[in-house]
């Protein structure tokens, strides 16, 4: 069986691996399916709750949405997840002649999708696979073939922002997963990266929406102006406090001047062009470098990260990386970009130097000087 001319499938078990490999893929999206299910009923909070390992038949009586003729789907949809490590399962001790049962406990991963944890990031994933989220990613292949900007405008017939636009429950939903996102971040970002903060008299934060992320430094940091620049309907009614403002502005026309500028992932939104006009702008509202003037970016590197450094982690975050590089693509029509991309930006911008730190995971801080 030739593959490309050159490359064949000489044995039988190269023939069921390559098989394996299709399908492992072309059902990856179970696994997102049943995570997503297990927030929605609530099981990470309910086990957490419990205190101890919780019993398969303790869990089914404690999901009172559950039809109890599906009470043996739970089992299943347990397996799953246990299996991509969102929980640990055990064998309860059972009576002689009975049968084991399965008992569970959470994992560092489903300690973070709990609804009580300041760093949780359920909100994200209810966003992400949400279907309006998901059904441009069936859309591709029309969609190549099209003039629409974006796969989400060929699936739902408007661009990504004017659909929030219009539809509050959707933007309402929008805003609670970026917000999580912002204060899973910002919770690393304090501890892990306060040198990047320091000796700053001021900061603005750019669409920095609710103002998550610029609370967060705003009280790491009291000595420090912090003030978020947004749209007028995202920021117009919200109160600042002590060293935290709010200010409605437009990035492509201008922002304030700061010592330093904050865009925690909003460059990966937009394309190249975009990206220098808000760059310029920013570097037009900053002191120089001498006087300690910078823009600090919260975004992916691809090819960075700070995860353990074994083969098989690096090659997933990698994978992860250019999932959400389609992702951008589809949703925005932007791009995740490399190192020399990114260089390359900031050059065109007219930045002369930067330095990366791939300290936030799948993300990297970015600091960038005049």
């Amino acid at each position: 069986m030739a593959t490309n001319g050159k490359e064949r499938i000489s044995t039988t078990d190269e023939l069921l691996r390559a098989h394996a490999h299709v399908w492992n893929h072309t059902f990856a999206f179970v696994s997102s399916a049943c995570l997503k299910c297990a927030v929605q009923l609530g099981i990470p909070d309910i086990i957490h709750r419990h205190g101890q390992p919780m019993k398969l038949s303790q869990l089914v009586a404690s999901l009172p949405a559950l039809n109890p003729s599906k009470s043996h789907c739970i089992r299943r949809l347990m397996r799953v997840l246990a299996h991509d490590g969102f929980f640990v399962e055990l064998k309860a001790a059972a009576a002689a002649g009975e049968e084991e049962e399965p008992e569970y406990t959470l994992t560092p991963a489903s300690h973070l999708l709990l609804r009580t944890t300041p760093a949780s990031v359920s909100p994200f994933l209810l966003l992400m696979l949400d279907p309006l989220m998901v059904k441009p990613l069936n859309c591709l292949t029309p969609w190549l073939g099209n003039d629409d900007p974006t796969p989400f405008l060929t699936a739902n017939g408007q661009t990504i922002w004017d659909y929030a636009g219009q539809n509050p429950a959707f933007n309402s939903l929008f805003n609670e997963g970026m917000e999580s996102d912002s204060r899973m971040v910002a919770s690393v970002v304090i501890e892990e990266c306060r040198g990047a903060f320091e000796g700053l008299s001021s900061l603005v934060d750019v669409g920095g929406g609710t103002g998550t992320m610029a609370k967060a430094i705003a009280e790491a940091f009291p000595e420090m102006k912090c003030t978020v620049l947004d749209l007028p309907q995202v920021v117009d009614k919200l109160p600042g406090r002590k060293n935290l403002f709010f200010t409605p502005g437009n990035m492509f026309e201008a922002i304030p001047p700061a010592n330093a500028i904050l865009l925690k992932w909003i460059l990966h939104d937009w394309a190249d062009e975009d990206c220098v006009k808000i760059l310029r702008h920013c570097r037009e509202a900053i002191p120089s470098r001498e006087k300690g003037g910078k823009v600090i970016i919260i975004d992916v590197v691809v090819g960075h990260q700070k995860l353990e450094e074994t083969d098989a982690n690096d090659d997933k975050s990698t994978q992860t990386q250019l999932f959400m590089d389609m992702l951008v693509m589809v949703l925005y029509s932007s791009k995740e970009r490399t190192e020399k991309e990114w260089a390359n930006l900031f050059s065109v911008a007219g930045f002369s130097d930067y330095k990366i730190n791939p300290i936030l995971g799948l993300r990297s801080l970015i600091e960038i000087y005049p």
